[in-house]
């Protein structure tokens, strides 16, 4: 299990995966920076991520919320329209810490349907799940 902190690059979307499957699909950016010969060098690092447990999470991951999230991590390659060859990190997720930023509006309304406990677990009754 990974544990990755980073901010939502756009809102997530619900998909329909098999005609009754739905899964919450998104993408963080994470940010690094390290010295190179008295330079400040900065990287970012960006994350497709899938998260089948709960799509009512979806309509609280908005572009810029920082999010900590648990899951397994793997990549996947394809060749793009001029076949040049492409890949990405994958991160199958299966729980979600809301940290802070984004839409203010949007944080608050989340914290205030989860309660105290600010996290969406793998393997929960919905019942269970704070959203």
């Amino acid at each position: 299990m990974e544990t990755l902190t980073g901010r939502l690059t756009a809102d997530a979307k619900v998909s329909v995966v098999n005609n009754d499957k739905k899964v919450v699909n998104f993408s963080i950016a994470m940010n690094d920076s390290y010295r190179s010969n008295g330079e400040t060098v900065r990287t970012t690092t960006y994350v497709d991520c899938a998260y089948w447990i709960n799509e009512g999470v979806g309509e609280y991951l908005k572009k810029g919320l920082i999010v900590t999230l648990f899951g397994r991590l793997g990549s996947r390659a394809w060749l793009d329209k001029d076949g040049n060859p492409q890949s990405a990190i994958t991160l199958n997720t299966s729980r979600i810490i809301f940290v802070g930023g984004g839409a203010s509006e949007n944080n608050e309304a989340a914290a205030k349907k989860e309660g105290k406990k600010q996290t969406a677990k793998a393997g929960a009754d919905d019942d269970d799940l704070p959203f």
